[in-house]
Formats: C-alpha cells, sequence, structure tokens
C-alpha cells in the first residue's frame, strides 16, 4: 500500500502492526530516489546529478535499531551498489568522518551524532531529497523533539518526508502535519486482525509477587518449544540484575541497557541473534524495531508504562506471520497502571490472578514440564553463552560504558587494560612531631638535639661523644618559659632567681662525671614549686665530697654569670687565684653565659651552686617569703670562690 503513493514522491504517514514490514515499506522509495553511477550508465540520470553528499536520511531513536535499518538496506540496495553509512553515538568519530568524505548516499542515523557532525560541518545535509522518521512516535516525543527540529531545519524545504511507526496518536499526527505537505495517511491492518496486537500472539498476563519473580521466569524459560527469549525491565539495574542471576542458574543470557557500552550492547545482540545466547534481558531500548528470526517468548518482567510500549515489547515475537507467546508479570503494585493497559487495548485480562511459581496453571498454560526447578539441568546447557562471541572495540567515546569483556553484577564493564607493575618501592611515610620525624631515624636526633640540650653548638660538638648522636628513642616534652637552657622562670623573682642559681643542677652523681651528657640526655627534668620551705632544703647536699672531680663536671654544665645590685667590688676579688682549675677556660669559651640580677642577697649564696647541683636532679623551687640571709646557712660555703674565680679567669685569658 506504501510503494506506489512512496515512489511518486508524495509525504506519506505509514502504521502498521509490528513485524509488517515497515522497513522496506520507506526503504525501497528511498533506495530508487537515490541517484547512483548506475543510473548515469543505463541514461536514467545525468552526471551533474551525482553527488558524494548524503541524498536521503532516515533517523532513528536507538542505536540498535539504526544498525538493523541499515543492514536491510544494505541488503536491498547491494544490486545497485547504494553507499549506505550508520551514524550513531558509542563509536569514534573518526571512522565516520572518513566515510563521509569519501561519499555517501543514504544516511541512517540517531539525533544526536548527526547534530555532532553537522555542527563540525563534517556532514552536509543540503542534498538530501528524502526523510524518514522511523518509530515517529518516538522521535517527534518531547526527548527527541528539539533534535528533530533542529535537523529539519537543516534540510532543503522542497523534499519527500515520510513517518512510519507502529503507534500513530493523534497528537503525534497533528505535529508531524507542520513540517509535511499534503500527506497521505495509510494505516495497514489485516481483515482478521482487528486487534491492536498481532493474532498470533498468545497472551498470558499473571499477578507475580517480586521476590518470586526470578524462579517463575526460569521455570518459564524451561518450556516445550522455547526457542529465543527477551526478557524486557524497566530499569538497567534490573535488568543487570535479572540478566547475572538467570546466568548464575545455568542460561546463557546477555544484557542489553543504557548503561553497558556500545560494543558490549552490540555483542550481546550479535549473540542473541547467532544463537550462542537464547536470553537477552533488557530495557525498552530494545522494544522497538528489533527484528530476530526465531524469538518464541517474550516475559515483560515489569509491567510497561503504557499501551504503546507493550504494543513494541510482545512485537518482538509473532513477527512476519509466526506465532509466539508474550508474559507479562504484574506485581501488586502495577495493578492500577496495568488496568489502563488493558483498557486501551481491550485485551480481557483487567484482574490478572494470583500466581507463583508453584502454582498449577502455569505449568499448564504455559507447557512447562512438571517437576521443573528454577536451575536448568546440565544437559541442557547447549550454548555457547555471551564470552563466546567476540567483544568489537569500537573506540567509544566515553559515555557511560567504557571497553571491557563482561559486565559485572552493576552492569558496568570490566576494564580490560591491565594496570602496569610497580617500577619503585612504595613511598614509607614518616611519623613527624613540630615538624621532625620521630621514628627514630638519624634525622630525629639531628633535628632535636639542640632542642634537647641547653648548651649551644659548639658546646655540643666539643663535650657530646659521637655515640650519643646515635639514634635514641623520642624526646619528651617539657614545659619551658623564657628560653630551654636559661634554667631559671621568665616571671620570677629576685629572690627566687637565686635560689634557682643556687640550685642549678647537672645530670649525673658525682661518683661518674664521665658520664654526664648522656646521664641529662636520659633524665627528665621536673620542675617544681615550693610555697614556703625553708631554704636549708636546697642547701643539704654535701658539697665537700669531691672536691677535685669539680673541674670537670663543671665542663659539662653551662656557666652562669650573675649580676648582683648592691654587692660591693671587695668580695670578688677575695677569692683566691690557686685553686682555679686549668681547664676551666677553655670550658668558658664555649659556652652561653646568662646574667640574672638579684636585688639584696649577700655574695656567698651563688658559690655552692658547682658541687652541689652534681649530686641532686635539677629543679626549681619558688620561695614565697624568705629573707636573703637564710642562703647564707649552706655548709658549702667554702668552695664559693672557686666559680667566682673561675669566671674572672676565663676573661682574663682572652686580655693576656
Amino acid at each position: 500500500m506504501t510503494l506506489p503513493v512512496a515512489l511518486s514522491g508524495t509525504d506519506v504517514i505509514g502504521q502498521a502492526k509490528t513485524g509488517t514490514g515497515k522497513t522496506l515499506g520507506f526503504g525501497l522509495p528511498l533506495l530508487e530516489r537515490v541517484t547512483v553511477p548506475a543510473d548515469v550508465e543505463a541514461g536514467r540520470a545525468r552526471p551533474d546529478q551525482l553527488t558524494d553528499a548524503p541524498q536521503a536520511l532516515v533517523v532513528v531513536p536507538t542505536r540498535e535499531l539504526c544498525t538493523q535499518v541499515t543492514n536491510d538496506l544494505l541488503t536491498a540496495g547491494k544490486v545497485r551498489n547504494v553507499r549506505v553509512l550508520a551514524i550513531y553515538g558509542g563509536r569514534a568519530y573518526e571512522p565516520q568522518v572518513e566515510a563521509l568524505k569519501k561519499g555517501v548516499d543514504v544516511i541512517v542515523g540517531t539525533p544526536g551524532r548527526l547534530l555532532d557532525l553537522a555542527g563540525q560541518r563534517k556532514l552536509d545535509l543540503s542534498h538530501v531529497r528524502a526523510l524518514v522518521l522511523d518509530e515517529a512516535d518516538e522521535m517527534l516525543d518531547l526527548g527527541f523533539l528539539p533534535d528533530v527540529e533542529k535537523i529539519i531545519n537543516m534540510l532543503p524545504a522542497k523534499r519527500q518526508t515520510m513517518l512510519f511507526s507502529a503507534t500513530m496518536p493523534g497528537a503525534v499526527i497533528g505535529l508531524a502535519r507542520r513540517y509535511m505537505s499534503q500527506p497521505t495517511h495509510i494505516s495497514a491492518t489485516s481483515p482478521d486482525d482487528a486487534g491492536a496486537t498481532v493474532a498470533n500472539t498468545t497472551q498470558r498476563v499473571y499477578r507475580a509477587h517480586s521476590m518470586d519473580k526470578p524462579e517463575m521466569v526460569a521455570r518459564i524459560l524451561q518450556a516445550n518449544g522455547r526457542g529465543l527469549a527477551m526478557i524486557f525491565c524497566r530499569t538497567k539495574r534490573t535488568a543487570a540484575d535479572i540478566a547475572d542471576q538467570l546466568a548464575q542458574r545455568g542460561f546463557a543470557s546477555g544484557a542489553v541497557h543504557g548503561d553497558l557500552g556500545q560494543g558490549a550492547r552490540e555483542q550481546a545482540l550479535r549473540a542473541f541473534r547467532n544463537g550462542k545466547v537464547d536470553v537477552l534481558v533488557c530495557t525498552d531500548v530494545a522494544a522497538r524495531g528489533i527484528d530476530v528470526e526465531g524469538v518464541t517468548h517474550v516475559i515483560n518482567y515489569q509491567s510497561p508504562e503504557d499501551e504503546k510500549t507493550y504494543l513494541h515489547r510482545i512485537g518482538r515475537t509473532g513477527r512476519a506471520g509466526a506465532s509466539g507467546t508474550a508474559v507479562t508479570l504484574v506485581d501488586w503494585d502495577d495493578i492500577p497502571r496495568w488496568q489502563l493497559i488493558n483498557k486501551a487495548l481491550d485485551l480481557g485480562f483487567p484482574d490478572p490472578p494470583e500466581t507463583y511459581s508453584t502454582s498449577p496453571h502455569l505449568f499448564e498454560e504455559l507447557d512447562i514440564p512438571a517437576g521443573t526447578k528454577g536451575v536448568l539441568p546440565r544437559a541442557e546447557r547447549t550454548r555457547a553463552g555471551l564470552g563466546a562471541e567476540e567483544l568489537e572495540d569500537l573506540g567509544e567515546t566515553g559515555g557511560r560504558g567504557s571497553r571491557g569483556k563482561r559486565p559485572d553484577r552493576s552492569g558496568r564493564p570490566e576494564r580490560t587494560e591491565e594496570r602496569p607493575e610497580r617500577t619503585r618501592t612504595p613511598r614509607q611515610r614518616r611519623r613527624l612531631r613540630a615538624g621532625a620525624p620521630v621514628d627514630g631515624t638519624p634525622e630525629t636526633s639531628a633535628t632535636t638535639a639542640p632542642a634537647e640540650t641547653p648548651v649551644t653548638a659548639e658546646a655540643a660538638v666539643a663535650e657530646v661523644p659521637a655515640e650519643v648522636t646515635a639514634p635514641r628513642a623520642p624526646r619528651r616534652r617539657r614545659r619551658t618559659r623564657a628560653g630551654a637552657g636559661a634554667g631559671i622562670p621568665a616571671e620570677a623573682t629576685v629572690s627566687e632567681a637565686a635560689a634557682t642559681v643556687a640550685e642549678a643542677p647537672a645530670a649525673t652523681p658525682v661518683a661518674e662525671p664521665e658520664s654526664a651528657p648522656e646521664a641529662a640526655e636520659a633524665k627528665p627534668r621536673r620542675r617544681t614549686r615550693k610555697a614556703a620551705e625553708p631554704a636549708e632544703t636546697v642547701t643539704e647536699a654535701p658539697a665537700a665530697e669531691a672536691p677535685a672531680e669539680a673541674p670537670e663536671a663543671t665542663e659539662a654544665k653551662p656557666r652562669r654569670r650573675t649580676r648582683k645590685a648592691a654587692e660591693p667590688a671587695e668580695t670578688v676579688t677575695e677569692a683566691p687565684a690557686a685553686e682555679a682549675p686549668a681547664e676551666a677556660p677553655e670550658a668558658t669559651e664555649t659556652k652561653p653565659r646568662r646574667r640574672t640580677r638579684k636585688a639584696a642577697q649577700p655574695a656567698e649564696a651563688p658559690a655552692e651552686a658547682p658541687e652541689t647541683a652534681e649530686a641532686k636532679p635539677r629543679r626549681r623551687t619558688r620561695k614565697a617569703a624568705e629573707p636573703a640571709e637564710t642562703v647564707t646557712e649552706a655548709p658549702a660555703a667554702e668552695a664559693k670562690p672557686r666559680r667566682r674565680r673561675a669566671v674572672k679567669a676565663a676573661a682574663a685569658q682572652p686580655e693576656s
């Protein structure tokens, strides 16, 4: 009915049931209107009519339908050598651009990629003579309508426009007339097939529970006489999950949905056509136009959205005069939606019977052998499976999916490229404390040594042995006020400063003077405050036990210079110079000099520090209201001239 009208160049709106041959209904007129070199040789066309630009354009909604229409037109135009090219997303641009440069007669494509290439000026649509919108109701829906309008505006105003679909609502026809010129509406039906669905398709509708559906599907797939089967789901996640469950039950299944890369989608559909996979789980992307020979069962795992989707789904079986079975599983929540579909199509299933995987009427109506379980017996697992079909590398352009082998449970393909081997050892992270590592490395000792000892760097080099700089345990934190090595609190009073100088300790006992630096690093320094302690407790340590070791001990401790406020000058000259140690000047040259002020303390008080400090840990005491005279009661008064004289001798040495 369509061929005479379409060959005459008139605009056509063609409507017919699924599986009745609409592709050749518009394909043959397109191939006849295209001018090819064979027409010039036969004298049917002039040489100036030949062009490498496309002369006909077919716009389809899905990629799978694009490849199918392309293959059908290549088969039909093989004799005339018509060049047909499929342009759709998910593939690399370069092969499609190269084919356009070589010359194309008919283009079959999806709206997105057509607009991309036209926007890049790689696709010239100014010579198109005929436009076809396959599945026109889908193309003129709200999702595709803006893109379709842009494509139509790129075409010449004088052209032939044809619309074909199995469902053509009145609103779509009214919208299509804006782009057409006096179209002829052709609706093809058979006299004995007055309904909307194909009479050769047996329809079964059951109310099923969602948790029992996988078991029901597994038993339906073992019905007698079952060939290829297609299972339709509403969501991509459900389709991926059902395909995985069926594979675990022993069925050769594949999946086609939007989350897969184009290579994986074509691999599954190609394996389904070749018979390596006999169960194809898909979303509605495969519901329109897919023509696979030998499909005997279509299972609606989830209720379709509307009556149009239902017609296109069950139209995958019972095509071209063959018979088929359509099974719809309706959940309790989908009963209202199903009742609307049933009323629109007048199917006669307003209230589906409640059915489970063990229901007798399920086995009887679908011819399922008794005793069938939800796992396919190993003897019947004869299909090669999806892995036997080669996965083609399409040079995908970074869509939802990536190049991969087999989709995992979530539906995403696994990556094929392997991670390169590690070429270096991983970097070891080190813990830091105050900017310095604390894991016992040599850097730790180098960075923390100045903060650990109160002497300067020159004194550390002169006094500390080499083994002390070896790795040691992490340092302890201690509180300091106004300097770590001064040993005097910043807020101490004048009398407290004098008492602190008198009790300044070394870190080792008198018996082992040679190990003084090591002991000073290993012992914690503690500070204690005493409120009202008598001064006698500070000076109780006997200082006269080891007068000979005093010079060595003074080398390992800092020298402090004290300034006295009201001290007579003759107190400095009272110290005898004969008792000074020989090595005192060298030690004092490399040690810091600190000055403290004392308010009204006699000069005899600080003289006991060099000897008394060697036998006690370093402590600081604060006395609240202590008279200055109590400090002079210390029994170590005979050692005070030694410290004062050593300081004076060190000052006089450089002058001489």
